[in-house]
């Protein structure tokens, strides 16, 4: 089955990089606002927000998201992807801390509906270290992703098949970086 997206896109780049391309003016700040959220200094590694990413948009069924940052987290994880997908099959059993089983409660939660995080998933990520603003943040990037899945699969962007579509572009993510990535949008497509 070919997809087709809803919309004529001015280039053939898959999923939200071929919509950023489409309206470079939205892509700048929804580059700046991954930026803060992903790269940006943080108690919690960039590898561990990207995995909360991959996961809320594991979560929502965005192939095209889950792909990217399931690599981009996996590139930055001790666990690599084996770790990424035992996370995204099975996060309560996956190796890795209870903080961060706790805030991928939380952003599993979100996914579900902002109302659905309740005060004693905050405070079990609390009781297992979590700070407001890693709280914060958990909340904001499974909500933040929850739009980007919508915005890429709303309009019916290609998703590649083959995940080496989505690893061949982590050097450059890691070089550059989602703000960094913003020049490449508000130029003519290549």
């Amino acid at each position: 089955m070919v997809i087709v997206p809803h919309i004529t896109l001015n280039s053939d780049e898959p999923g939200i990089r071929g919509l950023m391309r489409f309206r470079p003016e939205t892509a700048r700040p929804l580059n700046e606002l991954a930026e803060v959220l992903l790269r940006a200094p943080n108690s919690l590694t960039p590898g561990e927000r990207e995995l909360i990413a991959a996961y809320v948009s594991g979560l929502n069924e965005c192939k095209f998201c889950c792909s990217c940052h399931s690599a981009y987290a996996a590139a930055q994880l001790p666990g690599g992807m084996e770790l990424v997908q035992e996370v995204r099959a099975d996060a309560a059993g996956a190796p890795i801390s209870a903080k961060m089983k706790a805030l991928l409660t939380i952003a599993a939660a979100v996914q579900q509906g902002g109302q659905k995080v309740s005060a004693e998933d905050v405070a079990a990520a609390r009781a297992e270290g979590a700070t407001d603003v890693e709280i914060h943040d958990t909340v904001l990037i499974a909500a933040a992703f929850c739009m980007f899945n919508r915005y890429v699969d709303g309009l019916a962007t290609i998703a590649p098949d083959d995940p080496a579509a989505y690893s061949s572009r982590v050097d450059q993510m890691l070089a550059i970086g989602y703000a960094g990535a913003i020049a490449g949008y508000e130029q003519a497509p290549s």
